[in-house]
């Protein structure tokens, strides 16, 4: 088992490598097509987040001091456009992305099981075949969550972030650095928490790789089990797999119970900044409640994507 566990671990220490990403982004290059129309739509769904605020700035700015009902009908009616077209933008996205995911994993799987096929008798005599299956399956299914919420969508979330920086700075800059006063923060607990997660991950992978083997060992040879009356301590041993495999999920969700609530506590205090800078700039005369209102909704949105 400790044999097994290291040669686990020097399997999950390659996981990240840039090469092994380049070579993993070969199978993306056939469904091109697909991956440019889910950033075109991703592109078009970051973009038409500004609309809501800045209508908003205009609404209140502009339409409420002049009365002008039909300026705020107007602004209404593209607002409901842009909702409706950024539903549409996600639905497309959210298709295609899972389309390419499905397919790039379903060659994947098949290239995986046709290397098996080639592989010598020896191979299988070192690799417990649960832990294959692994490999196959749960690890496959790993890769699909990352092209799917991975490679594209962090794209579409990098576009909407450096969107709404320039949209806040175009405003009024000045008011923009008081928005993002929390980033380093931001930065900071975001990248303790991809080291922490990513460790707690790479146990989960082990754990129940090791257990499939198990299973799939015991299960084989259960006529064996029986006859040497070691059904106990198979269960014992079993036991203590799906423990550790318990703690090591356990770990995750604290990661993760820790990260969300950080993220939205530094959210707040921004948003907080921004108010009361903001409210100073209005009662002096330097700016408008419609451009504090609209700030608020693109701050908002800029902190979305670390809170998904």
């Amino acid at each position: 088992m400790a044999e097994q566990g290291i040669h686990e671990e020097d399997v999950l220490g390659k996981a990240y490598d840039g090469r092994l990403m380049r070579r993993l982004l070969r199978y993306v290059r056939p469904y091109r097509p697909l991956v440019a129309g889910a950033l075109v739509l991703l592109f078009t769904e970051g973009g038409l987040q500004l609309v809501g605020p800045l209508l908003t700035k205009r609404i209140i700015d502009v339409a409420v001091p002049a009365r002008d009902v039909a300026l705020v009908q107007r602004s209404v009616l593209l607002l409901a456009l842009a909702l409706v077209a950024q539903f549409a933008c996600s639905y497309g996205e959210t298709i295609l992305t899972a389309l390419l995911g499905q397919r790039v994993m379903h060659d994947l799987r098949g290239e995986l099981f046709a290397h098996l096929q080639r592989v010598p008798i020896p191979f299988y005599d070192r690799n417990p075949v649960g832990r294959l299956i692994t490999r196959v399956t749960t690890d496959v299914e790993s890769l699909n969550e990352l092209f799917t919420a991975g490679v594209v969508s962090g794209l579409g979330d990098l576009f909407t972030l450096v969107a709404i920086s320039v949209a806040m700075l175009w405003v009024d800059w000045r008011l923009a650095l008081f928005g993002f006063a929390t980033i380093p923060l931001v930065y900071l607990v975001s990248h303790v928490f991809r080291v922490k997660v990513r460790d707690t991950y790479r146990d989960i992978r082990t754990r129940i790789a090791r257990i499939n083997a198990f299973l799939q060992e015991r299960i084989t040879g259960m006529r064996v089990v029986q006859l040497f009356g070691r059904e106990a301590d198979e269960a014992k041993r079993f036991d203590r797999l799906n423990r550790d495999h318990l703690d090591a999920n356990l770990k995750s969700i604290t990661v993760y119970a820790l990260y969300f609530p950080a993220i939205e506590l530094l959210t707040t205090v921004a948003l907080a900044i921004l108010v009361v800078a903001g409210a100073h700039r209005v009662g002096v005369g330097s700016l408008t409640v419609g451009t504090v209102a609209a700030f608020l909704q693109l701050l908002r949105r800029f902190f979305q994507p670390l809170q998904d």
